[in-house]
């Protein structure tokens, strides 16, 4: 029996069958991280539909138009523009309420194309993606029975212009109580701070919780559709008290909702590339809370709400939370909240994943395209892992040398498997020869490949990245096929190096290997194929320079 050639074979078949895997995962309809048992002591608690309508909640619910304050915005007037050199967003003075992010330097599709601003946040009728705020409890300015207060702003645009600090403030006086609800900006920040600043010119204390409400309804963006009618993870994220990352699909929020109280931690709404997120005071204590709006509504609400906020009489208080809208760029992500840069999900693989994206980055700073930075990281593996994959080379080698071996025992002995297999194994042992140690640079590759299609699928640097030539997006395929035809070329060029099965079907199923690659490779990311391409060459390189050598100690 082929045993060395068997292995190869499941090798292959366990490659592929976790790139699909990983790539089912990449879907909102694939595994997802499981629900957590009703427990207390802050841990995550499923709640069930029975229950759903127990959770106590102070957010408002529809607004009242009863009072001059209160009154429902109707216009385009009763909303405030800002721009900065990264964002342009949509404020509306009822609530002061985010209703619109466009994200000026992330297009649509390549500029040369007629590529726009990517709409991040979006209240149309097409679509409702909003991030929400205010103040709750026995002072607050929002609620179920008087709903959202109207702001008033100085003027109606801001500009971040020539400016480093933005700064947006919406007013608000109730009985003797002057509010200010500050927006500030930086230059190439998509951070927003939010500040409430409360002067209480009453004669009894002031109080009131701090909420942030994502709001949005299930549709996915037209940007993210995939391959093979996948689309990449669509839902809520959030920290919990024992557990760092955890993620929440619509399915999972319809069928429980979630809520957990921790010190810290942050809530999120992910999407490919891009992620909305509320930060309160991290040195506070914080309820989180992620719930479809009605049983029938395609509506979820992912909530915090803070630790009471109190201002004495004659005195002014300050409350300060932070809202990111943007690109998942972990080193921002990292600096605003801990363990916020996990909403870069690399699944499974991360440990490996983490070392790539950041060397990658590295040699990106040096080389200044993504394309050649994947290439000398290839390079860099390939050279890491030489001491590990030459035994598995020098084993190939020998194994090719052995084939004439192979091919007498086969006509010598026929049919009888067994005998057969009985004196490969005592060939193999007489020339010292490891029958599966060829399967190593397959499995070393394994975990690698896997690590690089979730760093590419997750980077946002890598999109609309250019290459050279024909490839001007390493996040698309290929539009003329050319790299997976060169990836499977190069396959084909590595299996004539290599020992062939002396099984006719197993030398079959080797000969369609390269063609079965080719074919699913035009489907995958430019730079995946880009990397495998690479790596196959150098491969070859290495396995030439392995044969030399051996050829050297056989003459001597």
């Amino acid at each position: 029996m082929d045993w060395k050639k068997i292995g190869l074979l499941g090798a292959i078949g366990i490659v592929t069958w976790q790139l699909m895997i990983e790539w089912n995962q990449f879907s909102e309809n694939g595994p997802q991280y499981a629900l957590k048992a009703p427990i207390s002591d802050g841990n995550p608690v499923a709640v069930n539909e029975e229950q759903r309508a127990e959770l106590p909640s102070d957010l408002p619910a529809a607004p009242r138009t009863s009072s001059s304050v209160y009154e429902k915005t109707q216009t385009a007037e009763d909303t405030v523009s800002v721009r900065t050199d990264v964002l342009e967003m949509t404020i509306d003075l009822h609530g002061g309420d985010i209703i619109d992010v466009r994200l000026l330097e992330h297009l649509t599709k390549m500029p040369e194309k007629g590529g726009q601003p990517i709409q991040l946040l979006e209240r149309s009728n097409e679509s409702l993606y909003i991030a929400t705020s205010g103040l709750i409890g026995r002072d607050g300015t929002d609620s179920k029975e008087t709903g959202r207060p109207v702001f008033q702003a100085a003027q109606r645009s801001f500009d971040l212009a020539g400016e480093d600090v933005l700064e947006v403030d919406l007013l608000l006086e109730l009985e003797g109580v002057k509010i200010v609800k500050q927006f500030s900006f930086q230059r190439g920040n998509y951070n927003v701070g939010l500040t409430y600043s409360v002067r209480n010119n009453r004669s009894k204390d002031w109080e009131a919780r701090f909420f942030g409400q994502i709001k949005r309804d299930s549709k996915p963006p037209p940007e993210l559709t995939s391959v093979f009618g996948q689309t990449p993870f669509l839902g809520a994220a959030l920290r919990e008290p024992e557990k760092n990352f955890a993620k929440y699909g619509f399915n999972e929020i319809r069928e429980a909702s979630i809520s957990t109280e921790l010190e810290g931690g942050w809530l999120a709404f992910l999407q490919h590339y891009y992620v909305a997120a509320w930060i309160p005071p991290a040195d506070q204590k914080n309820r989180y809370d992620l719930k479809q709006s009605g049983a029938q509504d395609d509506m979820y609400l992912l909530s915090v709400i803070g630790a009471p906020f109190l201002v004495p009489s004659g005195e002014t208080g300050r409350y300060a939370a932070q809202f990111y809208v943007g690109p998942k760029d972990q080193v921002r992500l990292n600096a605003l909240a801990e363990h916020l840069e996990l909403v870069v999900d690399y699944g499974f693989f991360w440990i490996i994943c983490q070392p790539i994206y950041h060397t990658m980055v590295a040699v990106y700073d040096v080389v200044g395209n993504w394309g050649w930075a994947i290439i000398v990281l290839t390079l860099l593996i390939k050279v890491l892992l030489f001491p590990l994959s030459a035994k598995g080379l020098k084993s190939m080698a020998r194994m090719r040398r052995l084939q004439p071996e192979m091919e007498r025992l086969k006509e010598l002995y026929g049919e009888d498997r067994q005998k057969m297999g009985v004196e490969q194994m005592a060939l193999f042992k007489k020339e010292k020869v490891n029958p599966l140690g060829g399967c190593l640079p397959m499995i070393l590759q394994m975990p690698i490949f896997i690590s690089f299609f979730w760093v590419l699928s997750e980077s946002v640097e890598i999109r609309h990245a250019p290459w050279l030539l024909w490839i001007q997006d390493l996040s698309a395929i290929d539009p003329y096929f050319i790299l997976p035809l060169m990836m499977g070329a190069s396959m084909y060029a590595m299996q004539k190096m290599q020992p062939m099965p002396t099984d006719p079907m197993q030398a079959k199923v080797m000969q369609y290997m390269p063609v079965a690659f080719t074919f699913m490779f035009m489907w995958f990311p430019s730079g995946l194929v880009l990397y495998w391409t690479v790596s196959n060459i150098l491969q070859m390189g290495q396995q030439w320079v392995v044969n030399r050598q051996i050829l050297a100690a056989d003459s001597q």
